[in-house]
Formats: C-alpha cells, structure tokens, sequence
C-alpha cells in the first residue's frame, strides 16, 4: 500500500497506525501526534491506500524540506496547495487588520500583502498584535517579524505608506482579495470607490461596526455586491463611551479572515 508519510511517498503492509509507528521505530507518547488526512486521529485507526499521515513529535523541530508540510498538515487535503497560492492584502495593520494578518498567517495564505503607515504605541496594545517591545516601530515591520516567527515560509511584502486616492489602485492592483481595515470613515469610502470602480476582479472586503462589547451575535457577514462585502454590525462606531475592545474587534476580524479563506476555496 502507498501512502503520503511526512509528506514523502512511503510503502508500507501496515493496515493501523499502530503498526506504522511500529515499523517506524516511532515511540507512541503524550508529546507524540497523529494526523490522517488532515485530522488527529488515535493510533488505532486503519489506514488505506493514498492516505496522508504525519507522525510529529511536538517537542522536535524538524527538518526545514518538511516544516511546511507539517506545519500545514491539519488543513484539509488539497485546501492547503489552494491557500497558498493566493495573494492577499490588509490596508491597516490596528486592531482589525493585525488580528486579520494573524489568522490568515496560520491558515498558510501564501502570499500576504500589509499595507500601513503608523507606528505602534501604547494605546494599540488593548486590541492589537503587538507587544511593548514593539513600541515606536512601524507596525508593517512589526507584524511581519511575528508573522514569520511563526510560518517561516510566507511571502510577506509590506508597504509602509498612506493610502490615498493617488495610490490605491497600484498598491492593491496585483493582490486577489484586499481586507480594508482602516479606523477612517472616509479612508474606508476612498480604497472601497478605487478598487471597485478600477479593478473590478479584486474582491474587497470591509468592515464597519465592532465597537464596544457584548452582542457577538451581531457581528455578521454581509455581500452588497460582486466582489464587494462587508463585516460588522455596521453600526456600533467607536465614540465617547464607547470604544474599541479586543474581543469584539477580533470577532470582526474573525469575520473577514474567515470570508477570505471562503473565496479562495471557492474560486
């Protein structure tokens, strides 16, 4: 029987996973994991012809020719070699833009594209991705040292600029899919007339609404048009008495990177 092993092509007579670890020496402990087909399993699950396996020890690193392969082992068989393809873009790296870069970086998007201007300070710290060590550094640099801490094999291109009118569509006119996410109002109105009106083929996503707290249920996804949505409650703005919190910022956040893995699976 043929199987994927470690992402390399592996003969075995082996009918459980048991029986593999078995074969392969491979010692069955707590700091040791399992995965079929994109899924931890147990090691008495039978195996059959072409599935994919990985046998990891949590405490190992291993060799960097099947870092990404492990890395990526717990997508579902063939969303990965999808995803990584992809080129995405986030214009403005706060609360929204670098909870989005997060989740986008551990769900394997190949290539991310992070667009800001500002620096860090102590006031992002609430509900941002960043750190004190991070202080006084432009958030583009920022973010992309944490991003490839973490998937070391990323395409990460970072401008750091203000987006404007004269500017928009070349900055994003290569990318697939752009998440807005400026805490502008006429920033937002500005990037959402340049893409649609220009570059009809890019899918844009926005977000409008998620300040204060409670009310998780109202976060929601939204299609206005063809390649055109928006995430939020599109109501509740940031204003005295009311700010901006981690928690439901990051659910909106959750939002729009869960609708960018929903398009490229899709397309």
């Amino acid at each position: 029987m043929k199987i994927v092993l470690n992402g390399e092509l592996y003969h075995t007579s082996c009918k459980t996973a048991k029986e593999l670890s078995k074969e392969l020496k491979f010692n069955e402990n707590e700091n040791d994991v399992f995965i079929l087909n994109g899924y931890q399993e147990s090691y008495d699950i039978c195996l059959k012809e072409g599935d994919e396996v990985f046998l990891i020890n949590k405490n190992t690193l291993p060799p960097k020719e099947q870092w990404e392969k492990i890395i990526c082992a717990r997508h579902t068989p063939g969303i990965y070699e999808k995803v990584k393809k992809a080129r995405v873009a986030i214009a403005g790296l706060g609360g929204l833009g670098s909870n989005i870069a997060m989740m986008l970086a551990r769900t394997g998007i190949g290539h991310l594209h992070l667009v800001d201007f500002d620096t860090v300070d102590l006031t992002n710290l609430n509900r941002q991705q960043y750190s004190v060590c991070h202080i006084g550094r432009f958030k583009t640099e920022a973010l992309k040292e944490q991003l490839l801490d973490i998937c070391p094999f990323l395409d990460i291109h970072i401008d750091t600029v203000y987006v404007t009118k004269d500017n928009a569509f070349h900055l994003f006119k290569d990318d697939d899919i752009v998440c807005e996410a400026f805490d502008n109002a006429e920033c937002k109105a500005m990037l959402t007339e340049e893409l649609l009106s220009k570059w009809r083929k890019t899918a844009l996503i926005a977000a409008s609404g998620m300040a204060g707290y409670g009310n998780s249920n109202g976060i929601k996804t939204r299609k206005i048009r063809d390649n055109f949505y928006i995430c939020g409650d599109e109501v509740t703005g940031a204003e005295q008495g009311i700010g901006l919190m981690a928690p439901r910022v990051a659910l909106c956040a959750a939002h729009q990177a869960n609708l960018v893995l929903d398009l490229i699976i899709k397309s």
